[in-house]
């Protein structure tokens, strides 16, 4: 398949992996097991371990399944080069692992998912300073900026709230004052936005989510996407400085967050990611079509207290979120009327399943504040947002009347 011409967003990531030469003619990358690679020249072993041609070296670092998916996740969004990880999380603890040092600090939108809350938490407490705010408003970032600060951290859309970060604002500061914007794309997909459309110079993707899509792998990325210059981070080592400017950020994360720390993913999930992301496109273009349907059914609904849905006008970021994004997403959450109990609700649904994932092919449902949220404790919920009755909806491909039914029902 050529590269000369300018595809799709499904027929690039479809065709991907035959850009390049596959065993046997094979349509699919195969499942490279092996965790070590021979050479039969030494000194071409000694070339590729010092950076001077490309290669594999150990499977902590990679191998070619793994890197057929870095490609496609590259193509997604755009950028100059992808590492994958064991999971979502991983790749954003990769960020403190390879790229801070005590006494740095860090803006962090306060609208988060539990999970990275907590590590920007334990990263606190390890001599990086992190300041929370609210990212819905780019002054409030702005104001929380000192000499120190080497990156600023938000998600698109935040769950479960759905806060949606002032993105374009945000990284046209840290432009200014040679900041490393960090974004997570997993609310959104690099199919409804590409972060590097607003400066972002490193994009983080849960592929365990949306890219993935059937909840049958563990997966997370990093993509640099050009945007940032690497020239203007000062905790880049000089051994990581052999290439161009451009690959010294990725350089650093390999050794530091793959290689030393080990965060590694396998290749048969990166199988089972690279192909479920071939039909992103079709998932998300039928999930938000759900989405919104449920989100504007429960708002007209006498016993729901509010819905929280990018893709409602009463949404705050609305205006915002329909300037950036192609849709809005297949995430949302609402809150019950005081008089209904969240859990007897979710016991009488029959198609959505009471789950702790998102992107999934199925509809999932969750009680916030009582799983997810449950151990940062009443105040910090509070301070978010997160109401006793919240419940959040990952959004799924089922047919749309089948799940307005069933949560009329549960009604």
């Amino acid at each position: 398949m050529s590269d000369k011409k300018n595809y799709g967003f499904t027929t690039t990531i479809l065709h991907s992996d035959r850009r390049k030469a596959i065993e046997h003619g094979s349509l699919h990358k195969p499942v490279h097991t092996s965790v070590t690679f021979g050479y039969n020249d030494a000194r071409q072993l000694a070339s590729v371990f010092q950076g001077k041609e490309p290669g594999f070296r150990y499977g902590r670092q990679g191998n070619p399944t793994i890197a057929a998916l870095e490609d496609k996740i590259t193509r997604m969004e755009d950028g100059v080069g992808t590492l994958c990880f064991a999971t979502g999380m991983g790749a954003i603890g990769a960020v403190f692992q390879a790229l801070l040092r005590a006494g740095d600090h860090v803006v962090s939108s306060s609208f988060l998912f539990g999970n990275t809350n907590s590590l920007w938490q334990t990263v606190a407490g390890q001599g990086v300073a992190v300041d929370f705010v609210d990212a819905t408003e780019v002054a409030n970032v702005e104001a929380a900026l000192t000499p120190a600060t080497r990156v600023v951290f938000v998600e698109t859309i935040a769950n479960p709230r759905t806060q949606v970060a002032d993105l374009a604002r945000i990284g046209k500061l840290c432009a200014e004052r040679g900041i490393l914007y960090v974004v997570d794309n997993t609310m959104t997909t690099p199919y409804l936005f590409r972060p590097k459309s607003v400066g972002a110079g490193l994009v983080v993707n849960s592929l365990t989510k949306s890219i993935g899509g059937h909840g049958n792998a563990l997966g997370g990325s990093l993509t640099v996407t050009g945007a940032y210059d690497w020239n203007n981070y000062p905790n880049i080592a000089a051994n990581y400085k052999r290439a161009a400017p451009a690959q010294w950020g990725l350089a650093q994360l390999r050794a530091k967050a793959l290689r030393d720390f080990g965060a590694s993913l396998g290749p048969e999930a990166a199988h089972h990611i690279a192909v479920g992301a071939e039909t992103l496109a079709l998932r998300m273009e039928r999930t938000c079509a759900n989405a919104l349907a449920l989100a504007q059914m429960l708002e007209a609904d006498e016993r729901v207290a509010a819905v929280y849905y990018p893709g409602l006008a009463s949404h705050p970021q609305h205006g915002v979120a329909t300037e950036l994004f192609k849709s809005y997403g297949s995430l949302f959450s609402f809150e019950l009327k005081e008089n209904i109990d969240c859990f007897d609700f979710l016991d009488r649904m029959t198609i959505a399943v009471s789950a702790s994932n998102l992107g999934d092919t199925r509809t999932l449902v969750i009680p916030v504040a009582h799983t997810i949220f449950f151990e940062m404790g009443a105040e910090r919920r509070a301070s978010m947002g997160i109401a006793e009755s919240l419940i959040r909806v990952s959004v799924g491909i089922e047919d749309t009347a089948d799940l307005l039914a069933d949560f009329k029902g549960a009604l």
